[in-house]
């Protein structure tokens, strides 16, 4: 596919996490980008779902022996027509595949609008990591996995969260400080300043088809878990400036 170079490019970055989401699920989701990016084992994810992959990011180090024959293939096979863009990394780097799939993204499609799967489960460290290259990146970043989805905002950004009644609801900031507010839901916040990771916005509840949460300065992240977000609810389809 040929590849474009614009604000609406969206791009649908598969991680490589042990616990990647259903196959189905991953093929819905490709279904609403332009271009895919697999980071390492995620190529294993997107060969069972079938999407096709147009840029691998990784070391290689987590990829199974079939996902790594088949890449190689895919590479010795690429055309201009149909390009299959590899970068792979020294195993002894000082920096995450997906920091390298993040690089490779804005290099290639700058301003781009991210949808981040297979990128949370697996060891404590890794996920810490996850969210602090997602948050660094900037711009609009959605999460999606079976159990949830979830936005990362920063200051300005607000998550519209409709047709979501009864979702169960939590937010965590990942700045120093954050200022929040919450409409539509159990409780309510209007501007209140939140400590980093700070627990007081876990496990709140969704209590109309209009909910919102906006961000008015700093950073956080935002989660919203229900059977309905997993399967694609529209509560994971309105997001953008406040």
């Amino acid at each position: 596919m040929g590849f474009r170079k614009s604000e609406s490019t969206r791009v649908l970055l598969i991680g490589g996490s042990p616990c990647p989401m259903t196959p189905a699920r991953v093929a819905e989701l490709r279904s609403r980008c332009d271009v895919v990016v697999a980071v390492d084992r995620g190529y294993d994810t997107a060969l069972r779902a079938d999407t096709g992959c147009d840029l691998f990011c990784g070391d290689l180090d987590s990829i199974s022996a079939r996902g790594a024959t088949l890449l190689r293939a895919a590479e010795a096979h690429s055309t201009a027509a149909d390009p299959m863009l590899v970068e792979r990394y020294d195993p002894h780097k000082d920096f995450t595949d997906l920091a390298g799939a993040l690089r490779a993204i804005d290099a290639r499609w700058p301003d781009a609008s991210i949808i981040a799967t297979c990128c949370f489960g697996g060891s404590p460290d890794h996920l810490l990591g996850v969210l602090g290259r997602l948050k660094s990146r900037g711009g609009h970043i959605e999460l999606v996995e079976d159990a949830f989805c979830g936005r990362i905002l920063h200051g300005g950004d607000r998550w519209r969260l409709r047709c979501a009644t009864e979702q169960r609801f939590s937010f965590i900031p990942i700045s120093d400080c954050a200022t929040v507010s919450l409409s539509g839901m159990r409780w309510k916040l209007d501007r209140s300043r939140v400590g980093l990771l700070s627990d007081l916005g876990i496990s709140n509840v969704i209590e109309c088809d209009d909910a919102s949460i906006i961000c008015h300065d700093g950073s956080l992240i935002a989660w919203a878990f229900s059977p309905e977000t997993a399967r694609g609810s529209s509560a994971c389809m309105h997001a953008g400036p406040a």
